[in-house]
């Protein structure tokens, strides 16, 4: 079935707020939507009677195992274009998700398999995040925060947390990305801070919010 790009951006929503088996409130969703909660209670609704979300009023809203798989395909799609116009088309990595927001709502499934197919079939985004499959499953990565690693341990980055636009531009400055190698050299007790050592830079500082949202696994 084909829903409309209002009804998607909801499904993706819920999804991304929901944690475990949690409800979603109301004005939760109406914040990451920036709209008005009333707005929000009249589209839950709609979605309720197409049995893609339980919703109780006053008691927030989960989507069903349909809602879940509905939301997987959009994030799918929305990947697979992020990683086609970073790699395919040269766009830098915080110039993709506006773009990617609007052509996630293509809803030929033929299209975006061949996509898939084009691009080799990746795992993950230009940001780290894992694609999911035609089924809508999601690789599970196995990675952690670079602020939660000891000293002197070599470190891969593999993904990024918090992906606002003004922390893709500290990193594109910073030449930060997605495979770095680094080592924690030093972590500052006053404020949490970290020295970092790249390969082939000198040491230099971030701040813990940073550390928090590069996301590393163990050097290969």
């Amino acid at each position: 079935m084909k829903y409309s790009s209002s009804k998607e951006n909801y499904i993706k929503a819920i999804f991304h707020l929901q944690k475990s088996n949690e409800s979603v409130s109301t004005n939760a969703l109406a914040n990451a939507l920036q709209t008005k909660p009333a707005s929000v209670t009249d589209m839950l609704k709609k979605l309720k009677e197409q049995k893609i979300l339980q919703y109780e009023r006053y008691k927030g809203v989960r989507l069903t195992a349909e809602g879940k798989k509905i939301a997987l395909l959009i994030i799918r799609k929305h990947r697979l274009w992020e990683y086609f116009l970073v790699e395919k088309l040269q766009f830098g990595w915080e110039e993709v998700h506006e773009i990617a927001e609007e052509l996630e709502h293509i809803s030929s499934k033929k299209l975006i398999d061949r996509l898939d197919d084009f691009l080799g079939n990746p795992r993950k985004d230009p940001h780290g995040d894992p694609i999911p499959d035609a089924n809508g499953k999601m690789p599970v990565l196995q990675q952690i925060s670079l602020d939660s690693i000891e000293l002197n341990k070599p470190m891969e980055i593999t993904g990024i947390g918090n992906q606002t636009p003004e922390l893709m531009e500290l990193l594109q400055r910073t030449n930060i990305k997605i495979g770095s190698k680094l080592e924690v050299k030093k972590k500052f007790s006053f404020d949490n801070s970290l020295e970092i050592k790249m390969r082939n830079a000198a040491p230099f500082i971030i701040s813990q919010f940073l550390a928090k949202n590069l996301l590393v696994k163990d050097e290969e």
